[in-house]
């Protein structure tokens, strides 16, 4: 049977107030049409404030709370500040039908970014495949995008989100490695990369057959998945999969 559904990746400036921010994505959010699958990007509703790290948590419980609300007729991704076991997390979460189906904490956290000074690393073993009405799906947290024993852990899924905060001096990298994601697992990927003024854009919706649907002008774009392009895919260019 035929799975057809709206896709949608968000690209936008992240400010220094919460409340803002998440008004922002809110409206973004529902000028989505219904029953599609949304991705936002990292940390988006308060970027990686190191100074604010207990303010940035508490706000994610606000946050949760509306996109929880927001997902009753829409698939939202995006990442999160957020604190337990004493430390604070970079949370990528998956809210859908008004439920919060899949959540895993970054494992890879980047260097350059002094990440490893302020984050705890997530357990590998939460970056797993995930179903999404009969999609199987599977994400990427920024930085882990150029780790080859990530992708290896997704192998076999129709969809995997990649949310980013990806600056510009890289940009060429994070095109080049989304699409090589998308070719060699031979599903959909969809990136969301911030816009802020050091950041590199390049958010994009990429096919199984390695087709990329970007604009650097737009907040939001957006494509017409039809996912037995994926079953095409895998028999025409037959790697096991």
């Amino acid at each position: 049977m035929m799975i057809s559904r709206g896709l949608y990746t968000l690209q936008f400036k992240t400010k220094q107030n919460f409340e803002e921010n998440l008004a922002h994505l809110k409206s973004l959010i529902i000028n989505c049409e219904a029953q599609s699958i949304i991705l936002a990007p990292e940390v988006c509703l308060t970027n990686f404030c190191y100074q604010r790290m207990e303010e940035a948590s508490e706000f994610a419980k606000v946050a949760t709370e509306v996109l929880l609300k927001l997902s009753l007729d829409r698939t939202i991704v995006l990442s999160m500040i957020e604190q337990y076991h004493k430390g604070f997390y970079n949370t990528l979460k998956v809210f859908h039908k008004g439920d919060l189906l899949h959540l895993q904490n970054k494992h890879k956290l980047f260097p350059l970014g002094d990440e490893h000074l302020h984050f705890q690393a997530g357990d590998i073993e939460e970056i797993t495949p995930f179903n999404l009405d009969g999609l199987k799906c599977g994400a990427i947290n920024c930085f882990e995008l150029r780790f080859i024993e990530i992708w290896q852990r997704l192998k076999g899924c129709d969809l995997i989100f990649v949310p980013a905060q990806w600056a510009k001096e890289r940009k060429d990298h994070f095109q080049t490695l989304t699409k090589a994601l998308a070719i060699t697992t031979q599903s959909f990927v969809m990136a969301s990369n911030g816009a802020n003024d050091s950041m590199a854009k390049g958010s994009c919706i990429i096919t199984p057959f390695g087709y990329v649907i970007n604009d650097d002008l737009k907040k939001i774009i957006n494509y017409k998945a039809n996912f037995d392009d994926i079953t095409k895919v895998r028999k025409f260019m037959n790697i096991g999969l």
